[in-house]
This record gives C-alpha cells, sequence and structure tokens, in this order.
C-alpha cells in the first residue's frame, strides 16, 4: 500500500514513491512553529491525489508552504534546492556564500502520513534559524 500525506479533513493527498529514510527538521520562524518534518523529493517524484482546497504561504517568496485551505494542515512544500549548496548548518559547501540553487525541490510533512515507520526515518536537525 503506497504510503499517502493527507490533510485533517482529507482535501489534499500526496501519494510518497516509498518509505523514508531521512527528513529534516527545521528550527526556522516558520517551520518551528509548525512542527513539521520533512522528506525531501525532486521533482516528478510525488503523485499529487488531491490538492482541493490548497493554498499558498511565501514569505521570501522563494519557499512556498503549501497547506490546506479548509482545514489548515501544512502538508507540502516547494523550495530551492538549498541542500544542493548548503550543509544542514548553513556553510556553503563549495565555499560561494550568498549562492543560489539553480533547481527546485519537494517537501512533505510526514507528520501528514498515517501509516509511517517511524523508526526506519533518521531525523536531521537542520539549523534554518541562524542560516537564513
Amino acid at each position: 500500500m503506497p504510503l499517502i500525506a493527507t490533510c485533517h479533513c482529507g482535501a489534499t493527498k500526496i501519494a510518497l514513491p516509498a518509505q523514508p529514510s531521512q527528513a529534516k527538521s527545521c528550527n526556522c520562524s516558520f517551520c518551528a512553529r509548525t512542527g513539521a518534518v520533512w522528506a525531501y523529493y525532486k521533482p516528478g517524484e510525488l503523485r499529487f491525489v488531491s490538492l482541493d482546497g490548497d493554498a499558498t504561504y511565501s514569505a521570501s517568496g522563494l519557499n512556498h508552504h503549501h497547506f490546506c485551505s479548509k482545514c489548515g494542515m501544512q502538508t507540502w512544500g516547494d523550495s530551492p534546492d538549498w541542500a544542493s549548496m548548503y550543509n544542514a548548518d548553513g556553510t556553503p559547501k563549495d565555499g560561494n556564500a550568498g549562492g543560489m540553487p539553480t533547481e527546485r525541490i519537494y517537501a512533505v510533512n510526514l507528520n501528514t502520513v498515517d501509516d509511517l515507520d517511524w523508526s526506519a526515518v533518521v531525523v536531521e536537525a537542520v539549523d534554518g534559524r541562524s542560516s537564513w
């Protein structure tokens, strides 16, 4: 059975390609308030079953936080692929501080997946509060 991320009311449903083995928690001003734990996927890896009522919030214009306009649950997001250029502590991988990724990445809030095997997920803490 595929894993499905769903909002509280069921209007948003996203099929994950497989059980994730890695995820990230972020302490930035947005993620710390939502308590999301993010698994990341390249464009085309997720199947958006239903986005009825999908709404978007973006404080920066770069990171898009998607939530259900009916029940308010934050289910997914899309952003520049920051991890392709920056380490979890915010330092640049290639020494180029201020570099901007050219690719985008999708993130699913794993707290919205009912049948997730959390024992199989390694969660890495990302210092978004100090990094961006």
